[in-house]
């Protein structure tokens, strides 16, 4: 199976690199599914119902959020309506939304998507190891489902690495976000479980993750708070991760990271 992941779309910059390129990435990588993370996708704060059904017309599968969710005022009531649309599975029990999703792709097969958010310097939700042990007591990789991706919403990378040797060999695929800055340690872990710290962002990288430079840099070297934060507006550069995995095991055989856009190095699978 063949699956894209994209990390967090920041804004308008995020939004636009993603509209024109993630048709032309899934057309190449032929792939069977496709994730992105859009927490930040509405103005930096949220994702709003026109957002995600744009995301939708574009070919995305889930859009997985974070500790941003909350902040377009609609979600509350559009997230109960749209399953696609996940929020971290370890917001207390009755908050609106799901944590996770099964989905198929062409041929019938079953995808499992969990979203979970940390909690070291983070909102102290329920125990993340925890309810997402609960949730794989429900599913077997390579039998009720084929493939298994695990979006850890986190700060610190030790929390979203521990996250991924907890799950190495129960799952396909631990992604971090949050950071918004793409990690260089793309690997499979022994158990055969595809690993990246962090994905990156969708946004454009001339600015303090994604926003507009002015106003961070004002709070960290007056330590006063201005104007609200505003997402960059320069041009986007895209970021993500391809997984590939055994149709019998639905464990991963590779993983690489994808980079397209204005200001980092681009990288992107060749020798399909």
């Amino acid at each position: 199976m063949k699956i894209i992941y994209l990390g967090d779309i920041l804004g308008r910059s995020g939004r636009k690199i993603v509209t024109d390129k993630l048709p032309e990435i899934s057309e190449k990588l032929k792939a069977d599914a496709i994730i992105v993370n859009g927490e930040n996708a509405a103005a930096g704060f949220g994702i709003t119902e026109k957002i995600s059904k744009e995301l939708f017309g574009l070919g995305v599968d889930v859009i997985s959020t974070g500790n941003h969710i909350w902040d377009q005022k609609d979600t509350k009531r559009y997230i109960n309506t749209e399953p696609r649309l996940i929020r971290p599975i370890n917001f207390p029990s009755g908050t609106p939304g799901k944590g996770s999703i099964i989905i198929e792709d062409k041929r019938g097969r079953r995808i499992l998507v969990i979203n979970v958010m940390g909690r070291v310097f983070m909102d102290p939700l329920d125990d993340p190891f925890k309810a997402v042990d609960d949730e794989l007591k429900k599913h077997r990789l390579g039998s009720t489902v084929d493939f298994i991706l695990v979006d850890i919403h986190a700060e610190a990378t030790s929390e979203k690495m521990a996250m991924g040797q907890y799950l190495d060999g129960r799952v396909s695929f631990v992604v971090g976000t949050h950071s918004h800055v793409p990690t260089a340690d793309a690997q499979i872990f022994d158990g055969g479980t595809a690993y990246q710290t962090d994905a990156g962002m969708c946004g454009d990288y001339n600015s303090v993750i994604g926003m507009d430079k002015v106003e961070p840099i004002n709070r960290f070297t007056k330590k006063l708070r201005g104007e609200r934060f505003s997402p960059a507006l320069g041009e986007g550069t895209l970021c993500g991760v391809y997984v590939e995995s055994d149709n019998k095991t639905g464990l991963a055989t590779r993983i690489e990271p994808i980079r397209i856009g204005a200001r980092l190095k681009e990288a992107f699978p060749d020798k399909l």
